[in-house]
């Protein structure tokens, strides 16, 4: 057989070996590098994104006009509104190509609560100090557990003879 005939056949052996090995080694084989790759693709028109949260902000303005001035305040009245509102900001942020959340739609989506929830401040509640026969249980019921069981521990380590 001709030695150079030999010698491209073992080199062209070697470069598909090669080539087989190293395809395992990466990381990237296999792997759907679309969402990751998607900020690079599409470039985040502010414009189009302030536009886009005009509309979810609408939306959320005209449910909430369902829900009465006085119930506002308690999410439990507007939740489902609000899980839209946020799911519309968050799916169009990212259909445009923006980050979410974003300087942009956070100052948006201040500017709805400020409309909508600028009464609801909380109320501080006025901590007092219990009762002094309250406060005195409080304290020296753990103190005298702990003793107790101190107390146990050493009269059962005493008496292991007797236990074992």
């Amino acid at each position: 057989m001709n030695p150079n005939l030999l010698t491209l056949f073992k080199l062209s052996l070697i470069l598909a070996v090669n080539t087989l090995m190293t395809r395992g080694l990466s990381d990237a084989d296999g792997v759907d590098l679309s969402f990751t790759q998607r900020p690079w693709l599409l470039q985040c028109n502010q414009t189009v994104l302030l536009l886009e949260m005009e509309r979810c902000g609408e939306q959320f303005s005209s449910d909430m006009n369902h829900v009465h001035p006085e119930d506002r305040c308690n999410l439990t009245h507007f939740i489902r509104e609000y899980h839209v509102f946020s799911f519309c900001t968050e799916m169009n942020a990212e259909r445009i190509g923006c980050f979410w959340p974003n300087p942009s739609v956070e100052r948006f989506i201040i500017s709805i609560h400020k409309h909508f929830f600028s009464n609801c401040s909380l109320e501080h509640a006025a901590f007092i100090d219990p009762p002094d026969d309250t406060l005195t249980l409080l304290i020296f019921i753990p103190v005298f557990l702990t003793l107790a069981m101190v107390v146990l521990v050493v009269w059962c380590s005493k008496r292991s003879d007797l236990l074992a």
